[in-house]
């Protein structure tokens, strides 16, 4: 084995431990992640403060402040909100219950001529009966269980305090930390890794800052949009509608029926249902024309579909941790395939040429033409087998 494959080699098993570390420990490292993304969100800010000539401790300790209180606001306005919501909600649903049971599932079985007993509306109910039962149970037994242990909410609370320490901690030392992290690369692969990681990071910047901005706008427009319109619980369907956008048209499907649903128990007419799709139409357009291109851009290049796995395949692997990290790993992979794209095509493998393709080349154009003469009735070309 020479020197460049056991490299090589050493390399990938650095790697595969550095995974299977990660792996091993998804559930713990929940508030670290968490912890990072804010940091990484916060460093930008923190760094023109430091341009300012502000040290970079009380840079740190300004942009903390803001983002705490940004965050402290926005909970003390959505708390009432979600619960004023979720009241509405739970007196509707009697409404919503009668729907399905009185439109809907009559108007798609003799859509689809199905059976009478396939919705079988008594027993649909108490299948779901049973289950939130159990489900009920469940949940008694596992508050029990925290109850008597007192770890569940021993865990919650050190979350809690743990996100926001580590989080200051490591964007008062980000700059420091990325520069001993460099410094730790072997020298054969560093510049390589550099270019690598900037190119990542611009990426990054453009998916995450971005794609906040997008989910916040578009939560806000759809609850605006559905309030307008007379939905009573448009604000909550708009805020799920915003927070799963992330996932290309899942937010958009989602929102889309739960208002549709709404309008027609609600009023029962096509006016407001043709309201709700206006509404998510200028969502989606002003979603794919306007905050998109403005906001993320056309750096990230990830299908809607890759996307998707993306986000399956890490919840998958590390849970919760996977889901929050899927696309910013995705998007990372996006970089690090293109520069293996960009290397296989300067690559030997690709650039070297077929052997003796002009011979080849000239045998296939010959025996064209002897077909061809032959089936118009012309001789063959000068040559004991039809080849000149």
């Amino acid at each position: 084995m020479n020197h460049d494959t056991s490299r090589r080699w050493q390399l990938l098993a650095i790697t595969a431990v550095i995974i299977f570390v990660i792996w091993l420990l998804a559930p713990v490292l929940m508030p670290f992640a968490i912890a990072a993304m804010l940091a990484y969100l916060g460093d930008p800010l923190a760094d023109r403060l430091q341009r300012l000539g502000m040290g970079r401790t009380w840079a740190v300790s300004i942009v903390f402040t803001v983002i705490s209180l940004v965050f402290v606001g926005v909970v003390l306005l959505l708390i009432p909100l979600i619960q004023h919501q979720f009241e509405n909600l739970a007196e509707n649903l009697p409404h919503y219950v009668d729907w399905v049971r009185g439109t809907a599932l009559p108007w798609i079985q003799t859509r689809l001529r199905l059976d009478p007993n396939v919705f079988d509306t008594d027993s649909l109910l108490a299948t779901i009966r049973e289950h939130i039962g159990s489900v009920g149970s469940i949940a008694a037994k596992a508050v029990a269980k925290v109850t008597q242990s007192g770890m569940g909410v021993v865990t919650w609370i050190t979350n809690a305090v743990l996100i926001p320490v580590v989080a200051f901690y490591l964007l008062r030392d980000w700059d420091t930390m990325i520069a001993h992290i460099q410094r730790l690369l072997p020298r054969s692969i560093e510049p390589t890794v550099v270019h690598l990681s900037r190119e990542s990071d611009q990426v990054l910047g453009a998916f995450v800052r971005g794609q906040l901005l997008v989910m916040l706008a578009l939560g806000v427009f759809y609850g605006l949009g559905l309030t307008l319109v007379g939905i009573s619980i448009g604000p909550l369907i708009g805020m799920v509608a915003g927070l799963l956008s992330f996932v290309p048209y899942l937010g958009f499907m989602i929102g889309f029926v739960a208002a549709l649903i709404a309008a027609l128990v609600q009023y029962g007419d096509w006016t407001h249902v043709i309201l709700v799709g206006v509404v998510f139409t200028i969502g989606q357009l002003l979603e794919g024309y306007v905050l998109v291109p403005r906001l993320v851009g056309g750096k990230i290049g990830l299908h809607p579909v890759a996307v998707i796995f993306a986000v399956l395949a890490g919840g998958h692997l590390f849970g919760f941790l996977g889901v929050l990290l899927a696309l910013p790993a995705a998007s990372v992979v996006v970089v690090l395939m293109r520069y293996a794209f960009a290397r296989y095509r300067e690559s030997d493998l690709y650039m070297e040429p077929a052997a003796d393709a002009s011979a080849e080349q000239v045998e296939v154009d010959v025996d064209v033409d002897v077909t061809v003469n032959t089936r118009h009735g012309q001789p063959p070309l000068p040559g004991g087998d039809g080849h000149p």
